[in-house]
């Protein structure tokens, strides 16, 4: 399967002098703190960790430099909605190492504005796109709806916690399409908690925690560990946890 490195690394540069204004909760989050340069893979790569420790700050501030809306959607230039403006100065420090090929498709999905995207869709997209107006259907729906219907062959795409949105079925299915994505020369980052998505073959996973960011396999993410103690002995895990 050809590989379509859009992106090869995200560097985090320091600071300048007269940036200090610029700071914010981001130069406190060890997984970014102590990383220079982060490697992606051609294809996929997850960012895993903890809640707070910055995955979705991360994959947000990447698609903002990507000129993508941080609410989510296509490029600024139109996707130019806004709801509230929550997103961190970190795009400021980043520098997206590209290579010579480019995109033909670029988008920022994210579970928390499906909704809000749908109603920025409304006027932007021709209205066959979709199999019905998103918004008569519902979260999960609407969600698949856009990866089925509006990303395409040669796409970049970020994706913050789809799980949030999709069923276990649903994430499944949003696999399969992924899988037809990578083999039509797409790249995808996808932040998760998800111990299903993470699953996807040949893909880098990378955990953003105290130690900074590391490769880690599928066997050694906290939530793969966590489900499958869970569903190997509800009662047992259950017993524990409540005493």
């Amino acid at each position: 399967m050809p590989a379509a490195p859009f992106v090869h690394a995200v560097r985090l540069r320091p600071w300048r002098i007269d940036q200090a204004e610029l700071r914010d909760y981001t130069d406190d989050l060890p997984g970014l703190a102590a990383s220079e340069r982060i490697e992606l893979h051609p294809r996929v790569t997850f960012f895993v960790g903890e809640n707070g420790s910055g995955k979705s700050t991360l994959v947000e501030a990447i698609a903002v430099a990507s000129k993508l809306n941080p609410e989510g959607g296509g490029h600024v230039q139109q996707f130019n909605f806004a709801t509230r403006s929550s997103h961190s100065n970190l795009h400021r420090r980043l520098e997206l190492e590209r290579s010579a090929l480019r995109p033909r498709n670029a988008f920022f999905l994210r579970a928390e504005s499906v909704f809000n995207l749908a109603t920025a869709v409304e006027g932007v997209e021709m209205q066959n796109v979709f199999q019905r107006p998103l918004h008569e259907q519902s979260h999960g729906e609407s969600f698949l709806d856009i990866a089925v219907n509006r990303l395409g062959p040669r796409g970049f795409y970020v994706f913050d916690e789809p799980e949030a949105a999709l069923s276990v079925h649903g994430q499944l299915a949003l696999m399969r399409r992924m899988h037809e994505l990578v083999a039509e020369h797409s790249q995808f980052l996808i932040a998760t908690h998800s111990p299903i998505l993470v699953g996807y073959p040949d893909a880098a996973i990378l955990e953003l925690g105290e130690h900074g960011i590391r490769s880690v396999s599928y066997d050694e993410t906290q939530q793969v560990e966590l489900t499958r103690s869970f569903l190997a002995d509800p009662s047992r895990f259950l017993h524990y946890l409540f005493d």
